[in-house]
């Protein structure tokens, strides 16, 4: 018989992370445990991790729905089907859980090249917002670790400042040298979104993701019709349920990339209708991890890792907290990679 428990665990950022919607001190995760019942010694683990504001999950009910789950385990087909479609986040800790479990409770859910440490996962340098020196700061740190695409969140401080900061950088590295890439996490207005993007353009970014807020897929469709700056959707992606909802989005405002967080979308088998229908749609995209712990992050690599997709990853967030679940990740040579001769301490989530 299958059993199902979790555990709360809050993750202590190493340095506040800025975004366009505030300071990010801690984060909440619960870390999902699966096991059948005549073999307890062999656990499946799962990661359900939320961000207030963001994720779609109904927060006043959260750990209730974890309590039912914990209650009444099987059928798990329906849990993942129906039970969790307004928790995306936990229905992505069962489905990992579940595929841990399947594999034999070892952390490797998808094997691959990458979990046997023959390859890497190219990904991009993360930049946090914050004042001009500390994002200089970052920005050194991470072409100095070897990093040719690095990405920044703006929307938090003066726009000039943020033009003056990535005016500095395509000095010293031309489009060629250094991949940029900026996320305004809808901070832009629709009025002034336009010209903030032909601004964006002489300095040969990219992408820009969310350039405004979700929701409003009029006015993203006539910016994705003539923007000079490549447009990522990700806000925009997040409560979509159905394949038909989803194609209805793509067709409506065609932009020219989709990012995919699967704890925020619903798990594996949703995020890849997405990848069906961007593909159909040619449409670009790429994977990026959502701020989980390192359970969440190497559940999302292994998974990325099969869908062999070249272009730089967004998977680069394991090192943020102090208290990140020891595990076989590290980055190298701007690469996510997985030592499979790494161990990892799951005494904070067993105890």
């Amino acid at each position: 018989m299958l059993q199902i428990s979790y555990k709360k665990h809050v993750f202590n950022f190493k340095r506040p992370a800025g975004t366009s919607r505030g300071v990010l001190n801690h984060r909440t995760s619960y870390h999902l445990m699966v096991w059948d019942s005549e073999q307890p010694e062999v656990k499946g683990i799962g990661e359900c991790s939320t961000i207030k504001g963001l994720s779609p999950d109904p927060w006043e009910s959260y750990e209730k729905i974890l309590s039912e789950i914990q209650k009444h385990p099987e059928p798990t087909e329906t849990w993942i089907e129906e039970g969790l479609k307004d928790f995306p986040s936990i229905r992505f800790g069962l489905e990992a859980a579940l595929a841990d479990l399947k594999s034999g409770g070892q952390r490797i859910l998808f094997p691959s090249k990458f979990t046997s440490g023959q390859e890497g996962i190219p990904i991009n340098g993360l930049i946090w917002m914050g004042n001009k020196d500390f994002m200089q700061q970052q920005i050194r740190e991470k072409i100095d670790a070897g990093f040719r695409c690095i990405k920044l969140k703006i929307g938090a401080i003066d726009f000039d400042t943020e033009l003056a900061l990535l005016h500095s950088i395509r000095e010293q590295f031309s489009e060629k040298e250094l991949e940029l890439r900026v996320d305004a996490n809808g901070a832009f207005s629709p009025e002034d979104a336009m010209e903030k993007l032909k601004r964006l353009a002489e300095l040969a970014i990219h992408s820009i993701e969310q350039p405004i807020k979700q929701r409003h897929w009029d006015e993203m469709a006539k910016l994705c019709e003539s923007t000079p700056v490549p447009i990522a959707l990700d806000e925009d992606l997040i409560g979509l349920k159905k394949r038909s909802e989803i194609r209805a989005m793509l067709h409506h405002i065609q932009p020219q990339h989709i990012i995919l967080k699967p704890s925020l979308l619903g798990g594996f088998k949703l995020s890849e209708i997405f990848i069906e229908e961007a593909e159909f749609n040619k449409t670009g995209w790429w994977v990026t991890s959502a701020l989980e712990g390192n359970i969440g992050l190497n559940a999302i690599a292994q998974w990325t890792a099969l869908l062999k997709n070249p272009t730089p990853q967004g998977l680069g967030t394991g090192q943020l907290f102090t208290n990140n679940i020891p595990s076989p990740l590290f980055i190298s040579n701007a690469k996510l990679n997985f030592d499979p001769a790494g161990k990892w301490d799951l005494s904070e989530i067993y105890g």
